[in-house]
């Protein structure tokens, strides 16, 4: 067990934040926002569901996640100037599908008639500005899953939103590397729970056939071969695609931008026992949430990633061989959770399962914020389509009811806490992967309309004050310990680490790919270290000044950072650069920066850094 205090990092943020600035930065008016995406470093959350499926709680990843958003508060709060927002709207077209199509005809033909499309394609910009209109940075949000980059992907990398947010920076931050420079572009999520960006739509792999029906299955290989592709040749191509198209938008809404956001600044927040809401339902019903269980059809994956255990979307029967395993190794779901969750087949009790932790989140953060008519909505989930509509409806009727009229209201998504998928009620009745992902259960949506519903009130009313913070969220100590143990790095012998195995070829042309592999170290060994920001560097020889400038970083598209673990410690690090269009003729070289673990006897582990250069090569012109 790891003893370390490892509280949930939103609090651990909020903890330091105030022991740094006291009550200027709080649980209400700070909200964390994933901008999301399905490749990156895991074993941050404490809930047992998220830290089995990580394979143990990473301290290391949990301090180093906390450290970075901490570090960008305080460059933000450093730079903070007077300045301008202004706000833009506008639509993106031919970058999305909605990957549960059936689910969504579930809802009421009145209300579907109302929307042009089973997606929402309106990209909401904020501008920054300084008072002399210089740019600072941009927030826009908008509904897509950020899964361009398919489950076969083992690189980190911020997808298609995080490829639309590099575009604009290195727009805008010229001469600066990636993640550096002072312009800002955040593409932050909506509600994106039935969207995909891979706008092929879903197709046999095996017979290239549609696979567009209500489970999502193949004639031949079931549900493990309907898969959805993006535009792209492959799944870096479909991102750039996808993530160049929001960027373009962006940017043009961006510089169109001519509606300024006045207005005073509130911000209202409650924990909720989300297992236990009672919802009004009209004036005489009331219905209530569950205790959080996933459904069969959660199994399943989507179209985007497929669960791989041959289990369907849109189950409403449970199977006897899966409960007798489930039941023989975590016990019954009761009879009270079962009934809650109908017509959901439940595989998973997780509300009923504590050891050694919860398995879900009992307690959920709801939270606005407005600036003049623009409110923030802060969502604890992936809403679908229609549920976002719904809810921004609501809060908007509910602000305009006393006497805010006109609020753009805006859904951002996987805020503060992470508690899976929310649909609305007629979704759910058809259980795909969604609804099964909605974990308490077939009230959930109308739950939180209410709970926000309540927020706006007290905003509108400015009785913000009155409201009950609710009851906190428990902090776990000694989460499970990584499964994977650190060991100590070895070098083979007659080596040393960051020597050169195997150097590039002496020449490339533009559009080539240079590789050098070097002798390696766990990369995770750099996350408790900070002497490098960066794996790798991409250098160039300059002439007149007879040095060598940094061209790329281990943040830049064209570069990749491989690590191949060998056996007792030994491993190899592959640095591989895509030479871009843009590259100039001349000399280069590749570095690699990495931390290795060393442990002599009888003593406390030690994390060294250490660096290789790679022979020069020359990229000539074609």
């Amino acid at each position: 067990m790891d003893s370390e205090k490892s509280s949930e990092w939103q609090s651990d943020v909020l903890n330091r934040l105030q022991s740094k600035y006291g009550s200027l930065y709080r649980r209400d008016n700070v909200i964390l926002s994933g901008t999301h995406t399905h490749s990156g470093p895991a074993g941050y959350f404490q809930y047992t569901v998220f830290v089995v499926a990580s394979e143990g709680f990473s301290n290391r990843t949990f301090q180093h996640m906390v450290t970075g958003i901490l570090k960008s508060i305080d460059i933000a709060h450093t730079n903070m100037k007077p300045g301008k927002i202004f706000i833009n709207k506008g639509n993106v077209d031919g970058v999305q599908i909605n990957r549960s199509p059936y689910s969504y005809l579930q809802n009421p033909q009145s209300e579907r008639a109302r929307y042009s499309s089973n997606t929402d394609k309106e990209m909401v910009v904020l501008k920054m500005v300084d008072l002399n209109g210089d740019d600072l940075g941009l927030i826009s949000w908008f509904a897509i899953h950020p899964v361009s980059m398919n489950n076969s992907n083992h690189l980190v990398n911020s997808d298609n939103v995080g490829y639309a947010s590099y575009l604009l920076e290195q727009e805008k931050n010229k001469g600066y590397l990636p993640g550096q420079g002072p312009f800002v572009a955040a593409f932050a999520s909506s509600n994106l729970g039935d969207v995909s960006p891979n706008i092929l739509g879903p197709h046999c792999i095996n017979t290239g056939e549609s696979c567009d029906n209500a489970n999502s299955t193949c004639p031949i290989g079931g549900s493990n071969m309907c898969i959805a592709m993006g535009p792209g040749r492959d799944m870096f191509d479909s991102t750039q695609i996808i993530g160049r198209a929001m960027y373009q938008r962006a940017k043009e809404l961006y510089a169109s931008a001519s509606q300024e956001v006045t207005g005073p600044l509130a911000s209202a927040h409650q924990w909720v026992d989300m297992t236990n809401v009672t919802v009004w339902l009209n004036s005489t019903h009331t219905a209530k949430t569950c205790k959080p269980a996933l459904g069969y059809s959660f199994a399943a994956g989507t179209i985007d990633g497929v669960g791989g255990l041959n289990f369907t979307q849109g189950k409403t029967e449970g199977d006897p061989f899966w409960d007798t395993i489930r039941n023989q190794i975590l016990g019954k779901p009761s009879e009270e959770i079962k009934e809650c969750h109908k017509p959901k087949p439940i595989l998973l009790h997780t509300g009923e399962l504590s050891k050694p932790h919860p398995w879900h989140p009992d307690i959920v953060d709801v939270q606005i914020i407005t600036l003049g008519s623009l409110a923030i909505t802060a969502i604890p989930g992936e809403f679908t389509t229609m549920s976002g509509r719904r809810l921004r409806e609501a809060v908007q009727a509910e602000f305009a009811s006393h006497g805010m009229q006109n609020m753009t209201v805006v859904i951002s998504g996987l805020c503060n806490v992470y508690t899976h998928y929310i649909t609305t009620y007629e979704e759910y009745q058809a259980q795909r992967y969604e609804a099964a992902s909605t974990i308490y259960g077939p009230h959930t949506l109308s739950a939180y309309i209410q709970l926000f519903r309540n927020l706006a009130k007290a905003i509108a009313t400015d009785t913000v004050a009155n409201l009950s913070r609710g009851p906190e969220p428990p902090f776990f100590q000694q989460l499970i310990v990584p499964l994977i143990s650190n060991i100590v790095d070895r070098a083979p012998t007659g080596r040393t680490f960051g020597d050169v195995l195997q150097p590039a070829k002496p020449e490339y042309r533009v559009g080539e790919v240079v590789e050098v592999i070097f002798v390696g170290a766990n990369p995770k060994n750099s996350a408790q270290n900070q002497t490098h920001q960066t794996f790798l560097t991409v250098e160039k020889y300059e002439a007149t000044s007879t040095s060598w400038q940094t061209v790329c970083n281990d943040a830049c598209w064209e570069t990749r950072f491989y690590w191949h673990k060998g056996l007792l410690g030994l491993s190899n690090a592959t640095m591989e650069w895509h030479i871009p269009d843009t590259a100039q003729p001349g000399i280069y070289r590749i570095r690699y920066f990495g931390h290795n673990r060393k442990q002599d006897i009888l003593k406390p582990a030690v994390i060294l850094s250490f660096e290789g250069t790679s022979p020069t090569f020359e990229v000539v012109t074609t």
